[in-house]
């Protein structure tokens, strides 16, 4: 392996004595070596002070550190990395259960390897490599996985077509690593559902709902729920396990509404009280009538760059601003933004302006964010992202 190492300007080693992962190429004075995009470089102060290792790659964020130690990157360190991680999760209650075997098992800079993301499906894991260093590092951190999972591991697909830099063009596909067993239901606090982890989004299901599905739970007696946004309906179920008069389930993709039809019949066989509809969100939320005292919105990132945030904004003000004018009297509504760009702060004064353009009265029950196997590094404050409020609607 070549040996690169990476010199910053002076005054710019703050972050990193600050544990921060990331160093980006405004803050390089020289290169030493010629790495290439995934390559491991070394990073130094202008003082000669060892940093951090991690992968080198090309754009705004030009090292994610894996160690701030100047330690081997070998079997051994994805291993223990591996290692610590599975064993927050048992921590959690969320791994080795009864009722429950899906949760990420590597969340990023969450759990120190930035760039990977790992989820677990009973015993499939799927992988998404964020970074061309972690493509690269797939199959030994495939062998760590089995190493650490053992016997409970029986397949691992790795799915990084659409997650790795378009411009490294490494002709990725996503395709089994280990096994190829296509067992697809899974487990959640005791409900089952289908993962399509070969053509579903992200690694086929929305992991990072799960506590906020069970809160949802609590407030369903007896009430008509609309889930919008529904995509595979996991809302949808627990809407229905929480005593739901009746759930109707809305997203624009029809694939989407046939795995919810599926993963209902597989909870509640032959249930009346759920219908499920392919229609456009807003189309479907301005012509409905005010049938719902339950609305979860739960769109898609509006945000994914900081150029578009003001158009995104825009978007959850019309999508709130609809939900508060037809939203039943003594209502309750969940709506959530999973775009990373948008603040807490940002979310939470759109969906203000919406309430009071309603001039209803609304108060906050819940402020709402991503579960513990989503951890936040304490040093990359920028690794919380999923954001919630449930709000009560007079």
């Amino acid at each position: 392996m070549k040996e690169c190492k990476v010199f910053l300007k002076p005054k710019k080693e703050e972050s990193l004595l600050r544990f921060h992962p990331w160093v980006f190429s405004g803050a390089i004075q020289t290169i030493e070596g010629e790495p290439e995009e995934g390559d491991l470089v070394e990073v130094y102060g202008t003082n000669g002070r060892f940093l951090g290792i991690g992968h080198y790659q090309i754009g705004s964020i030009a090292v994610r550190i894996l160690s701030f130690k100047q330690v081997a990157i070998d079997a051994a360190f994805w291993e223990e990395r591996i290692r610590i991680a599975y064993t927050l999760r048992q921590t959690l209650g969320l791994a080795g259960v009864e009722n429950n075997n899906t949760f990420r098992l590597i969340h990023g800079e969450g759990d120190n390897l930035p760039g990977l993301v790992v989820d677990m499906y009973a015993h499939t894991a799927v992988m998404q490599a964020h970074s061309v260093g972690m493509h690269y590092a797939r199959h030994q951190i495939a062998e760590a996985l089995k190493t650490v999972l053992g016997d409970s591991l029986q397949n691992i697909y790795y799915k990084s077509e659409a997650t790795l830099p378009y411009k490294a063009n490494l002709g990725s596909e996503d395709g089994y690593l280990y096994g190829g067993e296509v067992e697809d239901i899974a487990l959640e606090n005791g409900l089952k559902f289908c993962v399509d982890w070969q053509k579903g989004q992200k690694t086929g299901f929305f992991v990072d709902q799960r506590e906020n599905r069970s809160l949802l739970g609590h407030y369903s007696k007896g009430r008509s729920v609309l889930n919008m946004f529904c995509y595979t309906g996991g809302f949808s179920f627990y809407a229905m396990r929480g005593g739901a008069k009746v759930v109707h389930s809305v997203d624009s993709s029809a694939k989407a509404i046939s795995l919810t039809k599926k993963n209902v019949e597989l909870n509640f066989p032959g249930d009346p009280r759920h219908e499920a509809y392919a229609e456009d969100a807003f189309k479907y939320l301005e012509k409905m009538g005010s049938n719902y005292d339950l609305i979860i919105l739960d769109p898609p990132a509006f945000a994914k760059h900081k150029n578009v945030l003001r158009n995104a904004l825009q978007g959850y003000r019309k999508l709130n601003a609809i939900a508060f004018e037809k939203i039943k009297p003594g209502g309750i509504l969940f709506t959530f933004s999973c775009s990373q760009v948008v603040s807490k702060e940002n979310f939470r004064l759109a969906v203000f302006s919406a309430a009071a353009q309603s001039g209803r009265s609304v108060r906050i029950l819940h402020q709402l964010t991503q579960p513990a196997d989503h951890p936040v590094n304490i040093y990359h404050p920028e690794g919380e992202y999923l954001k919630g409020l449930v709000l009560y609607v007079e």
